[in-house]
């Protein structure tokens, strides 16, 4: 067993807590202890919600472990069920409450409540906080679907196509936002969205799933496994494009048009996003060719990587993700670039391989933002774990053309500070702009303090800079200054070198720049 301090994915009835939560009229009976109520703050701190979770614990203490604990869960949940009357309840155990094997499926049958009572087998120690929800997703459109009879889509009799968006959930990142905007994006082209789940969604609009002509899976993490469900039930298909990004946005829109029946012809050939525009600007062109790493879930690291390449005009250096599902789709787009891809959910795997790479700019969930911050390196977040800062109160989607726009907001402006190269040169030698303020949007653990080699005294075999290599690294914008000190640095310490001239530096230049 392995302990760590953070982790990328809470255990599998997190994942459980983020689809009810999601949803109306269900409640979540959960056999847990007392400390595991902890996961309530990921949804009223973290998320911001108005309301506590839809969950009831049995909270069973040490004192309980010596008596009857699967009586501790019959009074849970029929409390429960007289206190909420959901129109379903689902049943589970934390990872704790795993290892007393109470089986809460079968304690909640023996209570013959009059509603439907969908249990949860979650393996805590083998899965994770996505395979939970995309699990309980499954499982209570499953349950709902068979118990109703539904049946496949009516015919359409000249109405509109209609769909369903499958995958948003409570917790999610920017989900809220990316529904809203995948909603109006569809009723431009004539398609009417008819469900949306798990998020909003109650149990009796799961049982109407099956009435759409199609899905649009927005996070497959999510929604993968009840997708395949619904066409092998209903034989409702459903895209496989991710609308994060113009290029994807474009592809999403016509695989749309293929499956609703559209002229694909039709389709709107203009953009209301300014990022394409904007991309190719004067301001944003001194970021052509930094290197960037990108690691996230497997849907938005893989969109980002796609966007960073092709539609930024940033170069792709390091490529992963912690979703080991999908472990086999983000490694062939590492391989296409001609590199291994990093599937871990160890951070600290992360922060080795960040500091291997020397990227320029982390694309990340806010675990890589943490490691970017010690670095000193840019970072923008692209994906979960989220922290307060990625529920915001403004509308701000990923997906669709305004997605676009706020992924260019997000990306470029902070990482540039609105400075162009011409006011770079212009202050220069203003103080406010030392090495010593360091780059203010990096935080204070970015201030550059002088280092001891750059006061002329080497340390720890480290090579000694000449004054004139020390004069000229100076006239290097101070937001690129260390890494370039880093570089040079490392470039000649494993050529032996004891001392930094103008021609190392200018060498070491040429060596990281191939």
């Amino acid at each position: 067993m392995q302990l760590t301090v953070w982790t990328y994915e809470g255990p599998p009835h997190v994942g459980a807590m983020r689809i009810a939560t999601a949803m109306k009229g269900v409640h979540y009976v959960l056999h847990a202890p007392q400390g595991d109520t902890y996961a309530d703050l990921l949804f009223t701190m973290i998320e911001r919600l108005p309301d506590r979770p839809p969950v009831t614990y049995t909270t069973f203490q040490a004192r309980d472990l010596g008596s009857d604990t699967a009586d501790l869960f019959r009074v849970a949940a029929r409390e429960a069920y007289e206190r909420f009357r959901p129109e379903v309840m689902i049943v589970g155990a934390s990872c704790t409450a795993e290892l007393l094997q109470d089986d809460p499926g079968g304690l909640a049958k023996a209570l013959d409540l009059p509603i439907p009572v969908v249990p949860l087998e979650l393996p805590s120690y083998q899965k994770k906080e996505n395979w939970g929800a995309s699990e309980t997703f499954y499982r209570l459109t499953r349950a709902t679907c068979e118990r109703s009879g539904a049946s496949g889509p009516p015919p359409r009799d000249g109405r509109r196509p209609r769909c369903n968006l499958l995958g948003p959930t409570a917790l999610g990142f920017r989900h809220r936002d990316d529904v809203r905007e995948i909603t109006t994006l569809l009723a431009g082209i004539g398609v009417d969205v008819h469900v949306v789940a798990p998020l909003g969604a109650t149990p009796s609009d799961l049982a109407r799933l099956g009435e759409a002509n199609f899905n649009v899976v927005l996070y497959p993490e999510i929604a993968a496994t009840t997708a395949r469900w619904l066409e092998r039930t209903f034989g409702q298909k459903s895209t496989t494009t991710v609308p994060i990004g113009i290029g994807a946005t474009r592809r999403f829109l016509a695989e749309v048009a293929e499956l609703a029946g559209l002229d694909p012809a039709a389709l709107p050939d203009q953009t209301a996003s300014r990022l394409p525009w904007y991309a190719r600007s004067v301001d944003s062109t001194y970021l052509t060719g930094k290197r960037a790493f990108v690691f996230g879930d497997a849907t938005h690291a893989l969109a980002a990587a796609d966007i960073a390449d092709h539609e930024l005009g940033f170069e792709v250096v390091g490529l992963g993700t912690y979703s080991r599902e999908f472990a086999r789709e983000v490694r062939a787009a590492a391989q296409a670039r001609g590199f291994e891809a990093l599937i871990t959910d160890d951070y600290l795997e992360v922060e080795a391989r960040i500091a291997e790479l020397q990227p320029e700019i982390v694309l990340g969930s806010q675990m890589e933002r943490h490691i970017a911050k010690r670095f000193g390196l840019p970072c923008a977040v692209i994906s979960g774990p989220t922290h307060v800062e990625d529920y915001p109160a403004r509308y701000a989607p990923q997906m669709g053309w305004e997605g676009a726009n706020v992924i260019f907001d997000t990306w470029v402006h902070p990482l540039t500070m609105g400075l162009e190269e011409h006011l770079l040169a212009m202050f220069r030698e203003d103080r406010e702009f030392s090495d010593e303020a360091g780059p203010s949007h990096l935080g204070a653990h970015a201030a550059a303090h002088p280092t001891p080699a750059a006061s002329g005294e080497p340390v720890d075999g480290s090579p000694l800079w000449a004054d004139e290599a020390e004069h000229e690294l100076r006239k290097i914008p101070f937001f690129v200054r260390g890494k370039a000190r880093r570089n040079t640095e490392s470039f000649a310490a494993a050529r032996g070198m004891t001392t930094i001239t103008v021609e190392t530096l200018y060498d070491a230049k040429a060596h990281y720049g191939r």
